[in-house]
C-alpha cells in the first residue's frame, strides 16, 4: 500500500514522503491516526506542486538549522550527576537531561530530536549525542558527565 506521510513517522519516513507499507499498518494505524493519506494519482500531483512551492521556504529553514548547528558545535556541555564507586551513576543521563543542559546554554532543542549514542549513560565520562535539527541537518554533540561535588 502506497501512502503519503502527513507528518514525520519514526523508522518510516518524513513528512510528504511517499512510502510503501503493509496494508494492515496503513489501514489500521497510519490513516486513522491522521499520519498518512492514500497515495492516489491526484494526491501525488498535489504533493508535487506543494513540494515545488515549498522549496524556497525550505532553503531558509535549512540555513537557519545550519546556523543553530554551528552554535551547538561550539558548546562544551558538562552534566553533573551523583556518582558512586567505580564511576557508576545513581540513575542515568538521557536525552531529557541533555536537552535541559542545552537549554541552560541558551538553545531550545526538543528532547525527541536528541539521540544519545548507546542509549542512557550510566557512567562518568565523555559521550556523544546526535541532534536532528532538520531532516537534512544533524549535529554530533560531544558532552561529558562529571561527578557532582559534595
Amino acid at each position: 500500500m502506497e501512502l503519503i506521510l502527513k507528518q514525520d513517522v519514526e523508522n518510516l519516513g518524513f513528512k510528504d514522503d511517499v512510502v510503501t507499507v503493509k496494508n494492515g499498518y496503513g489501514r489500521n494505524f497510519l490513516i486513522p491516526q491522521g499520519q498518512a493519506i492514500l497515495a492516489t494519482i491526484s494526491a501525488k500531483k498535489v504533493l508535487a506542486e506543494n513540494v515545488k512551492q515549498r522549496a524556497y521556504k525550505e532553503k531558509k529553514i535549512i540555513d537557519d538549522a545550519n546556523i543553530i548547528a554551528e552554535a551547538l558545535k561550539a558548546l562544551e556541555i558538562k552534566i553533573t550527576a551523583k556518582a558512586g564507586a567505580g564511576d557508576r551513576l545513581f540513575g542515568s543521563i538521557s536525552n531529557i537531561d541533555l536537552a535541559a543542559a542545552i537549554e541552560r546554554e541558551g538553545h531550545s532543542i526538543d528532547k525527541k530530536f536528541i539521540i544519545v549514542t548507546g542509549g542512557h549513560v550510566k557512567r562518568l565520562g565523555k559521550y556523544n549525542a546526535s541532534i536532528r535539527l532538520h531532516r537534512e541537518v544533524t549535529v554530533d554533540l560531544p558532552f561529558e558527565v562529571i561527578a557532582q561535588a559534595n
